[in-house]
Parts: structure tokens; sequence; C-alpha cells
């Protein structure tokens, strides 16, 4: 029988365990309940050992060879388990990407608000896609979308810094813009 352990969201998700008799290699590298390594030893003997302190043979790395077993309390090593990938989690920074779109004859106070927007995005710590869209007869000046996705560009160049150049699909212009590295 194998054990599971999961996690919500976290690190360790569905990641198989093996315990006692189920462990089913002929030798395995043991770890002794106080944390001292004991050598390689045969299972059947590792699994006496656990069974004699009435605790119990779990099997921590089976990629090793051979596998790593530690003598432990199963519930406690789960708990422990899960209590290190909540504290990876909480280390994890999650960015979104977000998306401000624009037309080329945006007013001057709209795109101050628009930059605004962005520079708050950036400073959360996201990316911010501008799109640039055109209608109609638009298409046929997209210099226009160029002038204003380049302000942007200037106006945000203190905290934010471009990902490729700008790219143009059907009636839309794009420009990915991410927030700059902190050097130490």
């Amino acid at each position: 029988m194998d054990f599971y352990l999961k996690t919500r969201g976290g690190i360790v998700e569905n990641k198989k365990i093996r315990i006692n008799q189920f462990i089913r290699v002929p030798d395995v590298r043991l770890i002794g309940h106080d944390g001292t390594m004991m050598g390689i030893v045969k299972t059947v003997e590792a699994l006496s050992k656990a069974q004699a302190l009435d605790l119990d043979l779990v099997e921590i790395s089976p990629q090793a060879n051979p596998p790593v077993c530690k003598i432990t309390n199963f519930s406690k090593f789960k708990y422990e388990m899960e209590k290190k990938s909540k504290e990876a989690k909480k280390k994890q920074k999650v960015s979104h990407l977000k998306e401000v779109r624009i037309r080329p004859r945006i007013c001057e106070h709209d795109l101050e608000v628009k930059i605004k927007h962005i520079k708050s995005f950036i400073e959360d710590g996201n990316k911010v896609q501008i799109t640039a869209m055109f209608s109609g007869r638009e298409m046929q000046h997209k210099e226009l979308g160029i002038k204003v996705i380049d302000k942007i560009k200037e106006a945000l160049s203190e905290i934010a810094e471009t990902e490729g150049r700008i790219s143009s699909m059907g009636t839309r212009m794009f420009l990915l813009l991410a927030p700059k590295k902190k050097v130490k």
C-alpha cells in the first residue's frame, strides 16, 4: 500500500511514500529515529528495528541507490512535510499578466490615468501587456499606436523594462513590460 502526501496548492502534492512492509527492496540506507546514519542494512532488519521502537520505517528517497529510509512516526513525518511545503508556498511570489488596452487616438489625461494603472501593476510585481487596438482607417496609421506605446514605455522606463519588441497581430499591437530586476 502506498500513501500519498497531499497539501493544498503545496509542493509536496501527490508524492507517493512507502512505509513498513511495502518497501520492497533488499537493502536500504537507514537513518535512525534520532537522525544518526546507521549505514546500509537489510530491509527486514531495518523493519524489525523500527517495530522494536514502536515506530514506522518510512522511505524518504526512493530514487537513491540504495533507497534512503528513516525510522520515525509516520503521522509526524507527514505533518512535517506538509508544514515544509506550506512554508515554501509562502515564500513564492506569484506574478500575473495584466493587460491594459489603449486606442491610438487616446486623450492625454486618459493616457496619464492608464500609465498610473500600469505603474501600480508593475510595482506589485506583475507583468503588463499593453495592447493598442485599431479600427477602420486607423489601421493605415499604425505609427500613431507606436507613438502612444513609446510614450508609455518612456514614462515607465525607470521601473519597467520591455520584453521583446512591439508586435502586431491583425488589428492589435502588443508590448510586454516587466518590472526591472533590483540590483543588490
